[in-house]
């Protein structure tokens, strides 16, 4: 039976919209293969695909094509943007990194330029790009965009770009030595009890928790209705320590942390360490002007025989630090819409605390004392063997393990 032309046409019509692209190719080589002779331009005038394109059909289907669930041959498609215009990456990061803001380790880093501005000033240097694949550029670089946040506590400091330049630095050194670097931090004191805890999580239906409609402390529990997680997280390895007390945030108690960090993690995961390099806030029980911190410091150091350095994030940029929102984040998250009843259960969901990404969080109760309103004497300052950097000893300092005397 003959097949005219208008038949032709209408099959395809018909055929193609339900088709992906492989399977239309398979259609019109094993077509234009049946008709033979002239079969090639009448079902590219038919279909309404290029002539090219049915003959490399053809030659497909002659060939054997292979069943895949590819729509492309490995390869096929448009080149990146970033290929067809060298230099296009480079000349983005330039743009963002003198306006990078926030977390100096740069493992992650984020801008407040607009795409739309960034698009426009690459175009100014001969690029041809859209707002929206710079977007995708910058996902790339690993900047995200983030909103506003608290960062200043008054006028910033004029050094504060340069501390976390300085900070960024000293942590690169101490990671290309194969020397631990950690972020450290008190994170949200918690209630303790059948209190309502934020967000929401799934449960049978018409069976939520009962929680008290009020967050008053138990006064029979006393101090002890709060607990006091104090973390430390492991730059290199995405792994966390949280110690939970439940007595004060004081010095001592951070110190005694990443003892307890150092002792059950670090060690293990740095066994020729020599150094230790800690990012802290400026203020809070790790303080850079809270003397307890470093007299505590100075002693790990002599039972570690570790050289700890410190370098602090300027006044007014806690929200910054690292462990902030790569670890306390996910740790609230995995809690969400929890009442924490008991120090076991709030033990228990900051260990089970995970991401895709790997991060594992480690937690253990602290039962110790740790009293108030402790002096350290000038004297006693005066014998820690610390030793302030150059650029803002204040906020840099290092404790020599081998200096302090028995």
């Amino acid at each position: 039976m003959e097949v005219t032309a208008e038949a032709l046409a209408r099959f395809f019509e018909v055929v193609l919209p339900h088709l992906n692209e492989v399977q239309r190719r398979v259609v019109a080589g094993a077509t234009a293969e049946m008709f033979g002779r002239g079969g090639k331009t009448a079902v590219a005038t038919a279909s309404g695909m290029s002539r090219n394109t049915v003959i490399k059909a053809q030659s497909e289907v002659e060939a054997g094509i292979e069943p895949s669930s590819r729509l492309r041959a490995v390869g096929g498609g448009d080149k990146p943007l970033s290929d067809k215009q060298p230099g296009l990456l480079e000349a983005l990061d330039e743009l963002v990194h003198p306006e990078t803001r926030g977390n100096p380790m740069s493992l992650l880093r984020w801008t407040s330029k607009s795409s739309t501005k960034l698009a426009d000033e690459l175009a100014g240097q001969g690029y041809d790009v859209s707002s929206r694949t710079v977007l995708r550029l910058l996902h790339q670089l690993g900047y995200s965009l983030q909103a506003n946040a608290k960062v200043t506590e008054g006028r910033q400091h004029p050094d504060r770009d340069a501390q976390f330049r300085y900070l960024n630095d000293q942590a690169g050194r101490f990671s290309t030595d194969d020397q631990p670097v950690i972020s450290v931090d008190t994170k949200k004191k918690e209630l303790i009890g059948d209190y309502a805890n934020g967000g929401a999580e799934w449960a049978p239906a018409g069976e939520p928790d009962r929680v008290q409609v009020h967050d008053f402390a138990d006064r029979a529990l006393g101090e002890f209705a709060k607990a006091i997680p104090y973390g430390i997280y492991d730059v290199t390895n995405d792994e966390g320590w949280v110690s939970v007390g439940d007595v004060a945030d004081t010095a001592e108690f951070a110190v005694e942390a990443i003892r307890r960090w150092w002792y059950a993690m670090g060690r293990d995961r740095f066994p020729a360490a020599a150094r230790l390099l800690v990012t802290a806030d400026a203020g809070g029980s790790n303080g850079y002007r809270v003397r307890a911190w470093k007299f505590h410091l100075a002693a790990l150091a002599a039972e570690t025989g570790l050289d700890i350095t410190v370098c602090h994030y300027p006044p007014g940029t806690s929200k910054w630090n690292r462990i902030e929102h790569r670890m306390f984040s996910f740790i609230t998250m995995n809690w969400r819409g929890r009442p924490l009843t008991s120090l076991r259960t709030i033990i228990e969901l900051i260990s089970a605390t995970t991401t895709s990404a790997g991060l594992s969080v480690q937690a253990a109760h602290d039962p110790n004392w740790y009293p108030k309103g402790v002096k350290i004497t000038d004297a006693e300052l005066a014998a820690l063997p610390l030793a302030p950097h150059d650029f803002h000893g204040e906020w840099n300092y290092t404790i020599n393990a081998h200096s302090i005397p028995a």
